[in-house]
C-alpha cells in the first residue's frame, strides 16, 4: 500500500497542488477534498477511486504518526469492513482507514479523518523512527 499511496500523492498534488505532507494536520485537507466532491453531487461509484487513494492516504498517515502497520484483511475482516487491507495499532486494534473515507464521504463531517485520528485509541504518540518529521507550525 505504501507505493500506491506515494504514487496516488504525487498524482494528486501535482494536478491540484493539495498539501498532503502525511502530517496529522494534513487529514484537515481530505476532510475539505471529500466535502467539496460530496457538494458535486457524485455517486460514489463515480468517485470510488479517489475514495480508494485517500483511503489509502489516511491509512499511511496512521502507519507514520500512530505506530500503525499495514495488513490484510482475514475473510471475516473482509466481510467486516467490506475491505480487504486495513491497519494494525500497536495495541493490537484493527481499523478500516478505507472504510473510514467511505463513511466521511457518505456521512459528512460527522464522520471527519481528522478527529477520527485524534481521538484514536491504541495509537502511539511518539513519532515512529523512521517516520518523517511533522512541518513546522507557523
Amino acid at each position: 500500500m505504501r507505493g500506491y499511496t506515494r504514487s496516488f500523492v504525487a498524482h494528486v498534488t501535482e494536478r491540484n497542488r493539495l498539501p498532503l505532507d502525511f502530517s496529522v494536520r494534513s487529514l484537515r485537507v481530505v476532510d475539505f477534498v471529500l466535502d467539496g466532491l460530496r457538494k458535486d453531487g457524485r455517486e460514489r461509484a463515480e468517485v470510488a477511486g479517489t475514495l480508494f487513494g485517500f483511503g489509502a492516504y489516511v491509512g499511511e498517515v496512521l502507519v507514520r504518526r500512530a505506530g500503525a502497520a499495514w495488513i490484510d484483511f482475514d475473510a471475516s475482516q473482509r466481510e467486516f469492513f467490506a475491505q480487504t487491507v486495513g491497519v494494525r495499532m500497536p495495541d493490537g486494534r484493527v481499523w478500516s482507514p478505507l472504510g473510514k473515507v467511505v463513511n466521511r464521504y457518505e456521512a459528512g463531517a460527522a464522520e471527519s479523518l481528522q478527529t477520527f485520528y485524534l481521538t484514536l485509541p491504541g495509537r502511539r504518540t511518539a513519532p515512529a523512527p523512521d517516520a518523517e518529521p511533522e512541518p513546522a507550525q507557523r
